[in-house]
């Protein structure tokens, strides 16, 4: 508000300084006009009369005519400074030429001067008989004073200028960051325990409101992004604690009495088979922690079709009775179409869950691998003939540990969809999922080729 008043009056008191400027500027040219138009006629008699023109100056000088000269001061004088003529209204000053003055006139021809309170012009005329200096001074009572008015005027009109602008200024700005106030009173009501309350964004589509509707949008993130948290730290302090439950169990009741020597190596496979699936669960747990910093995250030029190969040949030495089936579409001409940008690494694991999980829910254990190119895009479809996932699982099959009803009875944690999701949002890449009966559970996986970025 007080920016605001300070820009618009230095705006006002330039215009209105201008304004005055400019009256004082035409009110003198308009005298100085007056003055030499008196000059010159008194200048015209006085040449064609001659001295005897004084008798009539003095009685033309001394009417009071409309349109005359005020407080008028009227001389004539010859080259050398002496005065010929003189008529002065009572009350007026003396006028006099200086010896400097005498001299500008008679280089110049005219010359415009102050004297004391009067405003004088002076005009030099050469002629047959004689040379002489016509001088006339006035004091503009009427110009000074319509000056002086607008000058009150124009004080006046500033100070309520300055005013009513201070008052709309700051009914302005409290009408305009009234929202804001509400925003931050709002906002403090929040915390990270309850992220279900949104601020009143109203309906319009002002700047107000959409701030309103985006900070909204946030918190929306914000909530699921602590929900999933809080659902992912629940469910892998479950995982985690299931083994070592087990673990511990075994142990306690082994260590009871004594056993044979059977009966403590079959303790003892059981107590590796926990540590194994639990070395695992935390291989997974860090490797979503890892795609989550993609600061730290080495970044070249990858060729999908070999991080492909190295997938099918891992899957199969998995278990004996996986079966991948690698296809290849027509390779494009240029190189870098089937190049991404990214992590071969990553890549690889992504893709790995995605065809490993194929072949363990599909009847057959068989996944089909396709690659094709498109639009400098490289697509990597995945298909099994698994259990059909229903469509509102679709939608939570990339949620962290969760698994389906159909899958819950064969062996995992439900990370490997979630790893992979993350993993190719990382590329700026998307997974689609389809599943029906005929046409079997389709996983792809779109990708951007580095011609994309050049």
């Amino acid at each position: 508000m007080l920016l605001f008043t300070l820009l618009v009056t230095a705006i006002i008191s330039l215009l209105t300084g201008s304004v005055y400027y400019f009256a004082k500027l035409e009110r003198k040219q308009v005298f100085e006009k007056r003055l030499k138009a008196r000059a010159t006629y008194n200048m015209q008699v006085y040449t064609a009369l001659g001295d005897s023109a004084f008798r009539f100056l003095r009685r033309m000088d001394s009417a009071s005519v409309v349109g005359t000269v005020p407080s008028r001061s009227i001389a004539i004088f010859s080259d050398d400074g002496r005065s010929l003529y003189r008529f002065d209204i009572p009350g007026s000053s003396d006028m006099t030429l200086t010896t400097e003055q005498l001299t500008d006139v008679k280089r110049t021809g005219e010359i415009f001067f102050s004297h004391k309170n009067l405003e004088v012009v002076a005009l030099h005329r050469e002629t047959k008989k004689r040379d002489f200096i016509m001088a006339v001074a006035g004091h503009d009572d009427d110009g000074l004073e319509r000056v002086e008015t607008l000058n009150k005027i124009l004080v006046i009109s500033l100070v309520l200028g300055v005013f009513v602008t201070a008052l709309v200024s700051f009914l302005f700005a409290r009408q305009l960051l009234y929202p804001i106030t509400q925003i931050i009173r709002e906002v403090k009501d929040i915390s990270s325990y309850d992220l279900s309350q949104r601020i009143r964004a109203g309906m319009g589509q002002d700047e107000m409101s959409q701030l309103g509707n985006t900070f909204n949008d946030l918190l929306s993130r914000l909530q699921e992004s602590f929900a999933i948290q809080r659902r992912f730290i629940s469910n892998a302090s479950h995982e985690l604690s299931t083994p070592l439950t087990s673990v511990s169990s075994q142990v306690e009741v082994v260590l009871q009495k004594d056993r044979s020597a059977d009966e403590y190596k079959q303790v003892l496979f059981s107590v590796r088979e926990d540590v194994q699936q639990m070395r695992l669960l935390t291989k997974s747990l860090l490797e979503i922690a890892k795609t989550g910093s993609q600061g730290g995250l080495e970044l070249n030029e990858v060729r999908v079709d070999e991080v492909l190969m190295k997938v099918v040949g891992d899957v199969k030495k998995l278990n004996s009775e996986y079966s991948v089936e690698l296809d290849f579409g027509e390779f494009p001409e240029d190189e870098k179409d089937f190049v991404v940008f990214g992590n071969s690494e990553l890549l690889y694991i992504a893709i790995k869950n995605i065809v490993e999980n194929g072949c363990k829910y599909s009847q057959d254990k068989r996944s089909v691998v396709d690659l094709s190119f498109a639009f400098h895009k490289i697509y990597v479809k995945v298909v099994n003939q698994g259990t059909v996932i229903p469509v509102e699982e679709i939608t939570q099959i990339f949620q962290p540990f969760y698994r389906g009803a159909e899958t819950s009875n064969i062996r995992g944690f439900g990370l490997g969809l979630a790893l992979a999701q993350r993993i190719i949002a990382l590329h700026k890449g998307t997974i689609y999922v389809t599943s029906d009966r005929t046409n079997g559970t389709n996983f792809t996986i779109e990708l951007p080729a580095i011609k994309i970025f050049n």
